[in-house]
């Protein structure tokens, strides 16, 4: 139990230095929850370990494992084409793969401006994205390919996008996991970079629109750790885990990008700094984290409401609890 109380340290450490607003800090193994832990009150609401927090980008390997349960069912594979589900997209190349691992090449966006034709919704902006690159040739994060991975799901399943994530939540124990953000903490830090959070969630973003309790993440864990099936199958995690963006050229301004992989839909991170290389997971644009161990047999969730944590005037550094988690004493 000494990572538990180390981490619960450090989170208690930044709240309390105003570097983060509120957190809940939650651990669990292949057996079940072990802590979880609220910290600090944001304009007068305290942090409850029962709190719903918006999950930004932590949302991508949820979506994921929503289209691999799709997958399983023998509706999809990974090398589906994105014209199955979007006859009039630009290219015939790009498969379901590439949106998940952010090597499509498919050119991001802001809804509403020239590029993408002034689209204002998700599926437009889509369905008339240019490539950047020859996909598979590349990687660059992305968002709007996950609007295309919930095209693919609908079209393969003949069910909307919410309703099959909405069973693999149920699947998992995840009951308070939706794109019903009402309630979730202020998220704050938008103005640093000209930034709405409320925009962002009103548009039920399959990249980054999702919120939760730190017990839906926890439950989702355990169940990938035990390798219960009941979110997906062993070897479809194993499938997912699986680097596919290895020696590929990276497109981002971040050096530190450089120290990290994805599969499908998982972060797999391999910087310097972290000891554990086994890990796997997603950071979500709040700061909120989402990481598992199988060499720990651990996973860590941390919500959390703070854009800029990470800045280096804000100072919040997500590799030290990483470690005090997984190798903490």
């Amino acid at each position: 139990m000494h990572g538990h109380t180390t981490a619960a340290d450090w989170t208690r450490r930044h709240v309390e230095a105003g570097r983060l607003p509120v957190a809940v800090l939650g651990i669990a193994d292949a057996s079940g929850v072990l802590s979880v832990e609220a910290f600090g009150t944001d304009d007068g609401r305290a942090a409850k370990v029962d709190d719903r927090f918006a999950l930004y980008s932590v949302t991508k390997p949820l979506v994921a494992l929503t289209a691999m349960r799709a997958v399983e069912r023998g509706q999809l594979t990974v090398d589906t084409p994105l014209r199955d589900a979007l006859p009039g997209f630009i290219s015939g190349d790009v498969t379901l793969g590439h949106l998940m691992s952010h090597t499509s090449g498919v050119a991001d966006l802001i809804l509403g401006t020239k590029a993408h034709g002034g689209a204002t919704t998700l599926r437009e902006a889509i369905e008339r994205a240019p490539l950047e690159f020859v996909p598979g040739s590349a990687r660059r994060y992305t968002n709007i390919t996950w609007e295309g991975v919930a095209a693919l799901i609908e079209h393969a399943t003949g069910r909307s996008f919410e309703d099959e994530f909405a069973a693999m939540t149920a699947a998992g124990g995840a009951t308070g996991l939706s794109f019903d953000t009402e309630g979730v903490h202020t998220v704050h830090g938008g103005d640093r970079y000209e930034h709405e959070p409320a925009e962002l969630l009103a548009l039920r973003h399959p990249a980054a629109g999702a919120a939760a309790r730190a017990e839906d993440l926890l439950a989702i864990g355990q169940s990938l750790l035990a390798g219960d099936g009941a979110v997906v199958a062993p070897v479809t995690l194993e499938a997912m885990l699986r680097p596919r963006t290895t020696g590929l050229y990276v497109i981002d301004p971040d050096p530190s990008k450089r120290f990290e992989d994805f599969g499908i839909g998982f972060n797999l991170p391999r910087r310097q700094g972290l000891l554990d290389h086994s890990v796997f997971g997603h950071e979500g644009w709040c700061r909120s984290q989402f990481w598992i161990s199988p060499s720990a047999g651990l996973c860590v969730v941390l919500l959390t409401n703070r854009l800029d944590a990470t800045e280096p005037d804000v100072g919040v550094r997500m590799d030290e609890l990483l470690n005090a988690v997984f190798a903490g004493r």
